[in-house]
């Protein structure tokens, strides 16, 4: 099945949220005013809403990871949804059951949606081809492949800071952008937001082949690459990804390719520092930029909730609205 068909239903709503590859503006806009609708929750007395109340959502991390696992989970308690977060490591495919068979039962026990990472390239697309009809796939990272909503997480954080006219903007993403599923997610979000101009900054060992297909500007200098961008968004090194060496000593890559704050001062004076984390200090990143006044590294991670709340009440207010 095409992955647009996949993914929406034939009125183009969402089903699942796989990847942003192919996901129209007004898809993504839509995403983004939703969520903006939901950062206020936060700042409640009750922080919750009832739009999902009755809803199962099961947070399946067969990759470790404390940030997105979090706001994933505490997107769907503001949402009032009731969520299970299985324990991989436990979980009775450590015991030879099969995934199917795990998520078969799942299905038994009345979940409405699966949240997914995985750190193999097409899991959650795999999953959401074998899921019921009623259930839904949110991709939380899979392997090289996408990371859809930290991709639309960025995109609301420079639309906050920014404002919505995409078209006025120099974007520059600086470092593994060969492993970087967040990279890939950020490129196809910005191109269909119509960014006025999208660079990447790499050591040509850590660019993909593909790079120039993918509509942007491949600079190998960090200095020209940043000059007079709006916005600058740090990679982290992906060595557990890595087949070789690559890249230099870690110091190495922080003299050529780190951003400290003299080589930030090549960007406009009002630029916005952002790094989707964890943050490797000293090696992607000077603390005194990454704690500085033009960084909004933190901010990305609280409007990681409002953004997944908007996309889990999209996919299973397409469920609730068709009865399923």
């Amino acid at each position: 099945m095409p992955i647009d068909k996949l993914q929406q239903d034939a009125n183009g709503n969402l089903r699942h949220f796989l990847t942003l590859e192919g996901l129209s503006r007004s898809v993504l806009t839509e995403i983004l005013d939703l969520a903006e609708s939901f950062i206020t929750v936060d700042a409640q007395s009750v922080k919750k809403v009832p739009l999902l109340r009755g809803k199962t959502i099961a947070n399946l991390f067969f990759e470790s990871s404390t940030r997105t696992r979090t706001t994933f989970e505490l997107a769907a308690k503001r949402l009032s949804a009731d969520v299970l977060n299985i324990n991989i490591q436990t979980s009775a495919t450590s015991k030879g059951e099969s995934l199917l068979d795990m998520l078969h039962n799942l299905e038994a026990m009345h979940c409405d949606m699966f949240v997914v990472r995985h750190a193999d390239s097409g899991a959650a697309h795999f999953i959401a081809r074998h899921v019921a009809p009623h259930v839904s796939v949110v991709n939380a990272g899979d392997g090289r492949h996408a990371h859809p909503t930290q991709g639309m997480l960025d995109m609301f954080t420079i639309r906050r800071h920014k404002g919505p006219d995409f078209g006025a903007l120099r974007v520059a993403i600086v470092g593994d952008i060969m492993h970087s599923r967040v990279a890939r997610s950020q490129i196809h979000a910005l191109n269909t937001l119509g960014v006025g101009e999208l660079r990447v900054i790499a050591p040509k060992t850590l660019v993909p082949p593909e790079a120039s297909a993918l509509g942007v500007h491949v600079f190998h200098d960090m200095a020209r690459g940043l000059k007079d961008v709006d916005v600058v968004i740090m990679l982290r090194l992906q060595r557990e990804r890595m087949q070789g060496a690559l890249i230099p000593s870690g110091g190495e890559f922080f003299q050529l390719y780190g951003l400290n704050a003299d080589m930030l001062a090549q960007a406009k004076p009002d630029a916005i520092v952002m790094h989707p984390g964890p943050i490797n200090r000293g090696i992607e990143i000077d603390s005194a930029v990454a704690d500085g006044e033009q960084s909004v590294i933190l901010e990305q991670v609280s409007n990681g909730i409002a953004v997944r709340m908007a996309v889990m009440s999209m996919c299973l207010g397409r469920a609730a609205g068709e009865g399923a």
